[in-house]
């Protein structure tokens, strides 16, 4: 493996996190002669990171204006939801025979994490407040439904699912601009509760249509907030962005 080739996979990595994490909004663009002096490499690697975010769905390619963070439309979103519904329901189902008590406690620890934050993002005033740690409660998030990933050991399944899942981070659309879905937030986080306790429980019954659930009523979460921004994603932006490294 090439060093150029090592520095696009780390650099991919980077960006793919603040895409995923929210910190890159859809309609972004990304200029390779800044992301290149941002990292400290030839435009080399960054070409090779932006095909790789690309062949991933995070970006795409615009004549004569770059690489932008890719937007879609409700309807793409919706499918993507629903996708991801029927993978978490089967990948959850299956850890439900695998879980071990350590690996009960590492979910619960990961359920606490995100409910400390979704409180914390319930109690901050909507606007710039909330969405500086949207990517945190994003990140948590992702970090609760990455232990049942792991525990189910379903490498295809959990690819597939990431990959639906990459399609709809971003505070932008997880954050609207007043208290309209508090109550979705702190369900969210009671849903949680639910899946891991299930786990507990042993019933993969139980935990499949949990996850189903919880996945699916996710989307209307992100339904309340594109009916503020009148049904469809933010206007792309024009400006370049830096991406923290």
């Amino acid at each position: 493996m090439s060093l150029d080739t090592t520095k696009a996979d780390d650099i991919a990595l980077v960006i793919e996190e603040a895409i995923v994490s929210g910190e890159l909004e859809p309609g972004t663009v990304l200029r390779q002669e800044q992301l290149s002096e941002q990292f400290n490499v030839s435009r080399t690697p960054i070409r090779e990171a932006l095909r790789r975010l690309a062949a991933l769905g995070l970006v795409s390619f615009v004549p004569n204006r770059g690489v932008r963070v890719r937007t879609i439309s409700r309807e793409e979103l919706h499918e993507a939801f629903m996708v991801r519904a029927e993978l978490e329901a089967l990948a959850t189902e299956v850890a439900a025979a695998k879980i071990t008590p350590e690996d009960l406690e590492e979910l619960e620890a990961a359920e606490q994490h995100f409910a400390r934050i979704s409180k914390d993002l319930r109690a901050r005033d909507p606007g710039e407040p909330r969405r500086s740690i949207m990517g945190d409660w994003v990140r948590a998030n992702h970090a609760f439904h990455d232990v049942i990933y792991r525990v189910a050991d379903l490498p295809l399944v959990e690819q597939l699912a990431k990959s639906s899942r990459r399609t709809f981070s971003g505070p932008a659309v997880w954050a609207p601009g007043d208290h309209s879905i508090d109550g979705l937030y702190a369900k969210n986080a009671e849903q949680h509760r639910a899946i891991r306790q299930a786990l507990a429980a042993g019933s993969g019954e139980g935990a499949r249509a949990l996850a189903r659930e919880h996945v699916l009523s996710s989307f209307h979460m992100l339904e309340a907030v594109l009916e503020q921004v009148g049904g469809t994603w933010p206007q792309p932006k024009r400006a370049a962005v830096k991406v923290s490294s």
